[in-house]
């Protein structure tokens, strides 16, 4: 079942947001447009198939899930995965090309940036010598598991939060950065954050986030679910594939707030002054990982040890520059990574 759409509703907050809305609009046509054809189940880009894995090596500890940070202890050893990313001469990264500061296209030169986009170069650097020897595929939300399982790329850098029912899909590298889940409103909006002011409130979520999980955790009385009846008529507007659709459906007024990582709706509120964040301070506490196929043990350590000098020199750390360059206006005050956490193979 569809929901009726409140057109008036929408029409008086398009008025003032025409601009900003035009640019998501520009951003998802963008991303239809350009975005990398994904090859069979199993193929990568170059016609080469994944390896198997040692998924027997990690299931244990996956499904005995205690501490998902944790994480293969670093190394630069060749393996497998890596042998065969050599041998094709390019990485295959899974990323976001929608969230501004994170991954997006920068409209003046076309080039892939933002602090994602960093770190899938530092990883091309390490394994191939050459920080552009990379293949960026554009992927959903919705889609970052099931591109690593389908073998169509070796990484997924796309603001993706490690947790344990991630970790019986993935293999994950120590947490590069530290997020939580806040609400995204209207200024003038009556919600205050993620408490009673969003009951009765239509609030959007990417499908697979870690903010839809919540709500189904906890919603206040938020509408937070679409209704299908397994017609053609059936639409996907409250839970959509991209967080950008979120973004467009709250500047058209189709919902009433997003709910999303924090570090994801400060790019967004910077995109648009009519938007900000509500509430204090996130209401979670979340960590982003470098994710790949589940068992591909070599590419994790390999990931780590980039990781490890990633974070390495202070203030003027490769972790540090990238986050002042791209993150530090609308996320202030990090001084630091997360800590990393290692366990025993």
């Amino acid at each position: 079942m569809t929901r009726k759409r409140t057109g008036a509703r929408s029409a008086g907050r398009l008025r003032g947001w025409g601009g900003v809305t035009g640019m998501a609009v520009a951003c998802a046509v963008t991303a239809s447009l350009t975005l990398l054809p994904l090859s069979r189940a199993g193929a990568d880009a170059f016609g080469g198939f994944s390896g198997p894995g040692t998924a027997h090596a990690t299931q244990t500890r996956a499904e005995d899930c205690v501490d998902p940070e944790a994480s293969l202890p670093p190394s630069g050893a060749d393996g497998p995965n890596i042998a065969r990313i050599k041998a094709r001469g390019k990485l295959i990264a899974g990323v976001d090309q929608n969230s501004f500061r994170w991954g997006y296209r920068n409209p003046e030169n076309r080039r892939l940036e933002g602090f994602d986009i960093d770190l899938v170069r530092a990883v091309a650097k390490n394994i191939l010598g050459d920080p552009d020897a990379v293949v960026f595929r554009a992927i959903p939300t919705n889609q970052r598991v099931a591109v690593l399982e389908n073998g169509k790329v070796d990484v997924v850098v796309r603001t993706m939060t490690i947790n344990c029912e991630r970790a019986r899909q993935v293999s994950f590298s120590t947490a590069y950065f530290q997020t939580g889940q806040q609400v995204l409103a209207p200024k003038k909006s009556t919600i205050t954050g993620y408490d009673t002011s969003l009951s009765g409130k239509r609030v959007c979520t990417a499908e697979g986030s870690t903010a839809f999980d919540a709500l189904k955790k906890q919603s206040f009385g938020a509408v937070f679910e679409d209704e299908h009846d397994g017609t053609g008529a059936d639409e996907d507007r409250l839970t959509v594939p991209n967080q950008l659709d979120c973004l467009v459906r709250l500047q058209l007024g189709e919902v009433d707030a997003v709910v999303t990582d924090n570090a994801l709706a400060a790019g967004q509120a910077a995109q648009d002054p009519a938007v900000e964040l509500k509430g204090d301070k996130p209401f979670t506490t979340e960590y982003y990982g470098v994710a790949t196929k589940r068992g591909a043990d070599d590419l994790v350590a390999r990931v780590n040890q980039v990781l490890v000098g990633y974070r390495s020199g202070g203030a003027n750390s490769p972790w540090t520059l990238s986050y002042r360059k791209w993150l530090e206006a609308g996320l202030p005050g990090l001084t630091a990574p997360p800590a990393p956490k290692y366990r025993s193979r």
